[in-house]
């Protein structure tokens, strides 16, 4: 008997024993979505001196290396997922820097022509929790009207300690409020966290406490990433000083497991792993193999008998009564 036909997590029709972004996808638009990453050119209150300067200890050019216009950006990244994959359906996704962090016209624009892209089924939009002021929520809710939207919040971690270590400017207290008025705001807008496992300071208690106070939010979706050493950035040189060591795969591994325990059974877990650039990467040198954590995991909550959601003490607004 395979570990598909002994899987008891219900949102699953794989041996994995979380809800992955392609059964999402396959289950709400009805097959296989690529979500195309793109920069609209926004900047970082981290980064222009509103609420700090040099960014998170960790970025690296926003996160994106894409240039053009969006048209551009979108058609050829597009191009490539087809050549790889049958897509029923495409999620623009702007990614880089702050993407509520523009005045409101400047933010319609950007939107509307995202929105209108060829192919795309829903529009993702990454931001920071603390840049949801009113105008910047009202475009999003105006957007949902036309296409739903996923708002990806960088929480990090809920320890402030950790916050001021990394530079990233804005409080636990701070992201709750933001996340708080976008959930009141309505429209078809979904909801997702970004964590990172292995930010300097932090221990297993640390990383899994931040994992149960957003669960305790009922995020929609989950971004579990491990933190990389980029070259550049001052990481890499707490790296080269020594002051900084990544975390190991196994320990890894059983982080993302605990963590996922505690998560809502219903949350879409739309990453457990971060990716990086081989021309920027410093280390750890193991997450290369991006399949082989994935597997670990897998094996991992097998071994243990146990799946999302298994430890949620939450009550999960999206479930049935």
């Amino acid at each position: 008997m395979s570990q598909k036909d002994v899987n008891p997590y219900p949102f699953s029709d794989t041996n994995k024993r979380y809800q992955t972004f392609d059964y999402y996808t396959r289950k709400t638009f009805g097959g296989k979505c690529a979500r195309i990453p793109l920069d609209a050119g926004f900047s970082c209150p981290n980064k222009d001196g509103s609420r700090g300067t040099g960014g998170c200890i960790f970025c690296l050019n926003g996160s994106s290396s894409a240039s053009g216009t969006l048209a551009e950006q979108y058609g050829e990244a597009r191009r490539v997922a087809q050549r790889k994959w049958r897509i029923s359906g495409f999620i623009p996704y702007l990614q880089a820097n702050t993407n509520t962090y523009a005045p409101p016209d400047a933010l319609r624009r950007v939107y509307e022509e995202a929105a209108a892209l060829p192919g795309a089924v829903m529009l993702a939009v990454a931001t920071r929790a603390d840049c949801l002021c009113e105008d910047a929520v009202a475009e999003l809710v105006r957007i949902s009207k036309k296409l739903p939207v996923t708002v990806e919040l960088g929480l990090q971690s809920t320890d402030d300690g950790t916050a001021e270590r990394i530079n990233r400017g804005h409080t636990f207290a701070e992201f709750v409020d933001g996340y708080r008025r976008l959930r009141a705001a309505g429209g078809r807008i979904s909801v997702g966290f970004h964590i990172i496992n292995g930010l300097p300071g932090e221990t297993r208690e640390t990383m899994i406490k931040t994992a149960a106070d957003a669960a305790a939010l009922s995020p929609d979706m989950m971004k579990i990433h491990l933190l990389h050493v980029l070259r550049d950035t001052p990481l890499a040189v707490l790296f080269e000083r020594g002051e900084y060591v990544p975390m190991e795969k196994d320990e890894y591994v059983a982080v993302v497991c605990d963590q996922l325990e505690l998560l809502p059974p219903e949350c879409v877990i739309a990453r457990l792993s971060g990716e990086a650039p081989e021309d920027v990467l410093v280390a750890p040198a193991w997450c290369r193999r991006k399949i082989a954590v994935m597997n670990d995991v897998d094996r991992e909550l097998f071994r243990r008998g146990s799946w999302q959601g298994k430890d949620f003490s939450g009550t999960d607004p999206r479930r049935e009564p």
